[in-house]
C-alpha cells in the first residue's frame, strides 16, 4: 500500500508521521510542491516492452507533455534477476537534485522517494498506480529495494533524459532503507 513517512532530521530512526490515507499523502506533499495522483493502470503483461508500455499510456503521457511541457518520455524497469541491480539501486541512493521536475508514473512494482524539505525527509512508498512529480531543486533520493521489481514511465523537459546534481549530504545514508518501510526482507 502507498505509504508516506514522515521523518525529522534529528531523529531518522524513527518517523513522527505513517499514513496510507492516499488523499492525506497528497495534502501533505502539496504543502511541497510535490504532485501526487493515483491513476487507473492497464493490465499488461510482467514481459511487457518500453514500447507497449508507452502505447498503452500514450494518451495519458500526451496530456502531460501539453500541460507540463516534457519533451520526453520512457519507461524505467528493474527485476530481482538483473545482474547489475545493485549498481542500478546504488546509482539513486544518494541525495540529489534536478534541473527539472522528476515525475514517475509506476505501472508495475513499488519503489520509495525520500524528499529532503529542510529539516524533514518524506519517505513515498510508490506502488502500482501512483503519479509523483517531485519539483526541480528539490533535494531527494530513490531507493529500488535489494530485488527491484517494478515499471515507471519518466518525463523529462531535457530529451537527454535523468541528469542529476549529488549534494554531497549524507542524510541519505541516515534513514531507513527500503528493506524497512516496505516491511520486506533484505
Amino acid at each position: 500500500m502507498t505509504t508516506l513517512s514522515i521523518f525529522d532530521q534529528s531523529v531518522p530512526e524513527s518517523p513522527r508521521i505513517v499514513t496510507e490515507d492516499a488523499g492525506k499523502i497528497a495534502n501533505l506533499l502539496a504543502e511541497h510542491g510535490v504532485r501526487f495522483e493515483q491513476w487507473a493502470t492497464r493490465d499488461l503483461p510482467a514481459d511487457a516492452s518500453s514500447d507497449d508500455i508507452l502505447e498503452a499510456y500514450s494518451g495519458e503521457i500526451q496530456a502531460l507533455k501539453e500541460e507540463c511541457g516534457f519533451q520526453a518520455a520512457d519507461v524505467i524497469s528493474l527485476n530481482p534477476d538483473n545482474p547489475q541491480k545493485e549498481a542500478f539501486r546504488q546509482k539513486f541512493l544518494d541525495e540529489h537534485v534536478h534541473s527539472e521536475d522528476e515525475v514517475r508514473f509506476f505501472v508495475r512494482g513499488q519503489g520509495l522517494f525520500y524528499l529532503h524539505f529542510g529539516d524533514q525527509v518524506y519517505a513515498v512508498l510508490c506502488q502500482k498506480n501512483d503519479l509523483i512529480s517531485v519539483p526541480d531543486g528539490t533535494r531527494h533520493w530513490f531507493d529500488m529495494g535489494p530485488e527491484p521489481a517494478f515499471a515507471c514511465i519518466r518525463l523529462f523537459t531535457n530529451p537527454e533524459g535523468w541528469v542529476a546534481d549529488f549534494t554531497g549530504e549524507d542524510i541519505a545514508s541516515r534513514l531507513p532503507r527500503y528493506e524497512r518501510l516496505a516491511g520486506v526482507a533484505g
